[in-house]
C-alpha cells in the first residue's frame, strides 16, 4: 500500500451491516475493555472524514477501542456516538459518560475470540 491507500474508508458491507452481538458477547467485551484507555477523541469539529478514517484503522488494528466524545450535551453526545458506530460498521458495546466502547471484527487478523452466540 502507498500513502493515501491507507486512508481507505469502510468496506461496502461495513456501512450497511453493523456487527450484531449477543448479551454474553457484550459482557465479555465490556470486561476486555475495562483496562483500555480512550485512543481517539471527538473534538469540536465533530465526526470528520479524517476521524472516521482513524476509527476505521484503529478498529482494524485493535478490534476493540474506546473513544472519548467531547460534546457537553447528552443528546448530542449520543447522536455522535451512534453516528460514529454506524459509519464505522462497529457495534456499540458500552457508553459511559463521554466514553464509548466500539467493537468490529478485523478483516485481516482476528485478535479477540468472542464467546459463541
Amino acid at each position: 500500500m502507498t500513502g493515501h491507500d491507507t486512508l481507505r474508508f469502510l468496506n461496502p458491507s461495513a456501512c450497511c451491516m453493523p456487527t450484531q452481538l449477543t448479551n454474553a458477547q457484550i459482557r465479555f467485551l465490556r470486561g476486555q475493555a475495562h483496562g483500555l484507555k480512550a485512543i481517539l477523541q471527538v473534538g469540536g469539529k465533530g465526526i470528520t472524514d479524517a476521524l472516521a478514517a482513524e476509527v476505521d484503522l484503529a478498529l482494524e488494528h485493535h478490534e476493540l477501542i474506546k473513544v472519548k466524545v467531547g460534546a457537553e450535551d447528552r443528546e448530542q453526545r449520543d447522536v455522535m456516538i451512534d453516528a460514529l458506530a454506524e459509519r464505522s460498521g462497529a457495534a456499540l458495546v458500552q457508553r459511559i459518560g463521554h466514553v464509548a466502547v466500539l467493537y468490529r471484527q478485523s478483516r485481516e487478523k482476528r485478535h479477540i475470540v468472542l464467546p459463541r452466540a
